[in-house]
């Protein structure tokens, strides 16, 4: 497992957790976390044992957006990566989930503060769990910036554009229970609580076969601006090659056995 002084990496069971790790900075976006990001992308990518990762922030935030310091030009801790950076001029879009997505389902469990480059990340995430007081929005307009993370065109795609359109022109704060309203995040538990919720749900994910889940993620962003007739088409191409996968025989077995399926990606 990697990790990096800003993002620590840990296994729970089947799942990969990332934690953004700079809680004196509301764990504010740096380089060593960045570059911490992408490689547990990869790392989950790449290892066919996990099947779900778990998104999450120490000490008592998620993430507090970019580190404005350094867009200041008042330089950016972990000046050792900066060579990560020049070999992959990408890298910072592909951490924060611009332009990559990972092949397992993400789980956000979020506390406290995710705003701005925060709630532009939790855009790239499949599941959304918030502590009660955790605290949403795109701050950007109000600084004269841009929320340039994918927010302008990935929000109004997950929520009614009439609300995403007042987050993202007044900059202001949302709560949890906001956020849920207008269907940002999914689930709403008591503070302190979010990542023992996401945990829970991803190992439900993990009981499942993990062909079919990795075919059903794949699927649903596949279809997601097509029209019914080319989306229920590529449904198909997506979908039918996993009934001949041994995952499904086994699946298939257990239920008729009523016993647990023991799922080996074939």
């Amino acid at each position: 497992m990697g990790g990096t002084e800003h993002l620590t990496v840990q296994r729970e069971g089947a799942t990969l957790v990332l934690t953004l790790n700079r809680p004196e900075a509301r764990n504010a976006l740096s380089l060593p976390m960045l570059v911490g990001l992408y490689d547990g992308w990869v790392e989950a990518d790449e290892d066919d044992a996990i099947r779900s990762i778990v998104l999450t922030g120490a000490g008592g935030a998620f993430c507090a957006g970019m580190d404005l310091k350094a867009l200041a030009g008042k330089g950016m801790e972990g000046e050792q990566y900066r060579d990560r950076l020049k070999a992959d001029p990408d890298l910072h879009w592909k951490a924060m989930l611009r332009h990559h997505r990972p092949r397992k389902p993400v789980i956000a469990a979020v506390e406290g503060y995710c705003v701005a480059g925060g709630t532009e990340i939790l855009q790239g995430t499949d599941i959304r769990v918030a502590g009660a007081s955790a605290t949403f929005g795109l701050f950007e307009v109000r600084r004269g910036l841009f929320p340039i993370g994918g927010s302008t065109v990935r929000l109004q795609r997950q929520i009614p554009r009439t609300h995403a359109l007042e987050m993202l022109l007044t900059g202001r704060p949302y709560t949890a229970e906001e956020a849920a309203g207008i269907g940002l995040i999914g689930h709403v538990v008591p503070d302190g609580t979010a990542l023992e919720k996401a945990l829970a749900v991803a190992e439900q994910i993990n009981a499942c076969g993990p062909l079919a889940v990795e075919a059903v993620k794949a699927s649903v962003y596949e279809t997601a601006e097509l029209t019914e007739t080319d989306g229920l088409a590529a449904e198909l191409r997506r979908g039918w090659p996993v009934f001949d996968t041994a995952d499904a025989k086994e699946g298939s077995r257990a239920f008729a056995e009523k016993r647990p399926p023991v799922y080996r990606r074939a």
